[in-house]
C-alpha cells in the first residue's frame, strides 16, 4: 500500500516515508480511495466539481469542503480548511467529478451553502502547530478517560482529536445507553481549556479507529474501505449453512462479521429454487428428514431415524416425492444421487516392513554390548586417574625424603668441575671413550649407607 518513496535505504536499512505523508498516492492513509476518474479529459472544464475530500487524523475522519480559491489541488496535498473559530488542518482525498458521485451517494446537495471552504495550502508553520497540538491527545485520552470514571459515567473513551490551531477537541465515545456527560463537558472545558464537542460511535467505528487484523489475515475492512455498516443477525449465518459459534463469527469489535453479508444475496438468490415444505419426506421404509442443503450443487440431504445413512437428492426428486406425499402415496425407494469429489484421493506413503528383518534379540545384544564398552571405559578413565594420583603422591614422597636425608657439601670455587651425577645426560653420552677403555659406571648417590650387618648378630637375633 505504500509508495515507492517507502522502500529501504542504499544500506537496507528502512527509511520510511521520505515524502513525510505528503505523496500523491496515499498509501499512508487509512481510508484510501482511488480516484480513477483523475485522469480523464473533460470537455467543460467549467463543469468540475469544485467540491473537494479532505481527510483528516491519517483517515479516521473525512468530510467535503468547497474550493473558493483558484487553485488546483491534487491527491495528498496538505490544506487548510475552516474550523470552529479557527483552521484545521488536512489531506485531499478526492478530487473532480469522483467527489460528485460521492456526494450523491450520501445524499448530499453538491449546491449547499453550508460547505465549509478551504483555505490555503498549508505552510511550515501550519504543519508545525499542527505537530504540536497533535502530541497532546494521548495524554487528553488517558485523562479524559481517568475523569469519566471518576463521576461513573457508563461510557467508554474511543478517541481524541483535536482541531490544528488547538481551539476544539473532539471526545469520540461508546456507550449502550443515553448518557447525560453536561457535568463532564464542564470539567473537560476546564481541564484542557478548549472547546468541548462529544460524539457517539458503535464498537465498529472504534475498531475502525484502532485497527488490527482480522481472522482472513488481512486488514479490517472497517479500517481500510468499508465506511458504511449494515446490521449483522445470525439469520446471514443459517442461509448459508455456517454453524451458529459466536466465538467464530464475531469479529474484534464483539459483533458479528460484516463479511457474513458479502455473499449473502448470492445464497439468497440460489435458495429460491429449493422448496420450503420438504423438511420432512413420507417413504415406505419411514419418514426421512432434512439435514442440510448443498447449494452449490443443488442437493439435499435426508436421513432415516432408524439408520445414521444419508442420501442426497436433487430438488426435482424431492419435490416429486413431495407430490406424490400430498396424494398419499409413498414412494418405494429415493432415487439418490451419487456425489463425486473433484478432490484428489491424497496417496498414502510406503512404508517399508522392517519388523521382520530386524529381531529384538540381535538389538537388545547390539546395546548390552555398548553399555558394557562405556562401562569399562569409564572405569578405566577412573582407574588410570587414581593411579597417576598415587604416582604423584609416591613422587613427591621420595623427592621430600631424599632431600631431607641428603648432607650439605661445602660449594668449591665455580671453576670445580661437578660431579658426573649432576651433569645431564646429554652431556655424559656425549664423552669419548677408547676402544679398549672398559665403559666406568659412576656410583650413584643414595645418601649415608648403612653399615653391614654381621652373621652373629643376624643368627643372635
Amino acid at each position: 500500500m505504500g509508495c515507492g518513496s517507502c522502500g529501504t535505504g542504499k544500506d537496507g536499512a528502512p527509511g520510511g516515508c521520505q515524502s513525510h505523508g505528503h505523496c500523491a498516492s496515499g498509501g499512508c492513509n487509512r481510508m484510501n480511495v482511488h480516484d480513477w476518474l483523475s485522469n480523464l479529459p473533460f470537455s467543460d472544464p467549467e463543469s468540475n466539481c469544485r467540491i473537494v475530500e479532505i481527510s483528516f487524523n491519517n483517515g479516521s475522519r473525512k468530510d467535503y469542503f468547497k474550493n473558493t480559491t483558484l487553485h488546483y489541488f491534487e491527491k495528498g496535498e496538505m490544506v487548510a480548511v475552516e474550523g470552529v473559530s479557527g483552521f484545521d488542518i488536512g489531506m485531499v482525498n478526492l478530487t473532480g467529478e469522483l467527489v460528485r458521485l460521492q456526494l450523491k451517494k450520501n445524499k448530499i446537495d453538491e449546491k449547499n451553502a453550508e460547505f465549509k471552504k478551504v483555505l490555503r495550502r498549508a505552510t511550515e508553520a501550519d504543519m508545525a502547530k499542527m505537530k504540536e497540538t497533535k502530541a497532546r491527545e494521548a495524554q487528553m485520552l488517558i485523562r479524559s478517560r481517568a475523569m469519566a470514571r471518576q463521576l461513573k459515567l457508563e461510557l467508554k473513551m474511543a478517541e481524541v482529536e483535536i482541531q490544528a490551531d488547538g481551539r476544539k477537541a473532539t471526545f469520540f465515545y461508546i456507550a449502550d445507553d443515553r448518557v447525560d456527560f453536561r457535568e463532564l463537558i464542564k470539567l473537560y472545558a476546564g481541564e484542557f481549556k478548549v472547546k468541548v464537542e462529544m460524539r457517539q460511535i458503535g464498537a465498529r467505528q472504534e475498531a475502525g479507529k484502532v485497527g488490527g487484523i482480522g481472522s482472513c489475515g488481512r486488514e479490517l475492512c472497517c479500517s481500510t474501505w468499508l465506511s458504511d455498516f449494515k446490521s449483522v443477525n445470525t439469520n446471514a449465518a443459517r442461509y448459508q449453512n455456517l454453524s451458529i459459534n459466536q466465538t467464530k463469527l464475531s469479529g474484534q469489535c464483539g459483533r458479528l462479521k460484516c463479511c457474513l453479508n458479502y455473499e449473502l444475496d448470492t445464497y439468497m438468490d440460489a435458495l429460491q429454487f429449493f422448496p420450503t415444505d420438504a423438511d420432512t419426506l413420507e417413504v415406505a421404509k419411514g419418514r426421512a428428514f432434512l439435514v442440510k442443503k448443498d447449494i452449490f450443487r443443488n442437493l439435499m440431504w435426508y436421513t432415516m431415524a432408524e439408520s445414521n445413512k444419508q442420501y442426497p437428492l436433487t430438488i426435482e426428486t424431492v419435490k416429486k416425492i413431495k407430490a406424490q406425499n400430498r396424494e398419499g402415496i409413498r414412494p418405494e425407494e429415493m432415487e439418490t444421487v451419487e456425489v463425486i469429489t473433484s478432490k484428489p484421493k491424497e496417496v498414502e506413503p510406503e512404508y517399508a516392513d522392517l519388523v521382520g528383518q530386524i529381531s529384538l534379540r540381535s538389538l537388545e545384544k547390539t546395546t548390552r554390548k555398548r553399555r558394557d564398552k562405556e562401562r569399562s571405559r569409564e572405569q578405566r578413565q577412573q582407574g588410570g586417574g587414581r593411579e597417576q594420583q598415587q604416582n604423584r603422591n609416591r613422587n613427591q614422597q621420595q623427592t621430600e625424603q631424599g632431600r631431607q636425608q641428603q648432607p650439605k657439601r661445602p660449594q668449591g670455587p665455580k671453576n670445580q668441575q661437578q660431579p658426573a651425577q649432576q651433569q645431564p645426560k646429554q652431556q655424559q653420552q656425549k664423552r669419548p671413550q677408547g676402544p679398549n677403555q672398559p665403559q666406568q659406571r659412576q656410583p650413584k648417590n643414595r645418601g649415608p649407607q648403612r653399615p653391614p650387618r654381621n652373621d652373629d648378630s643376624r643368627k643372635q637375633g
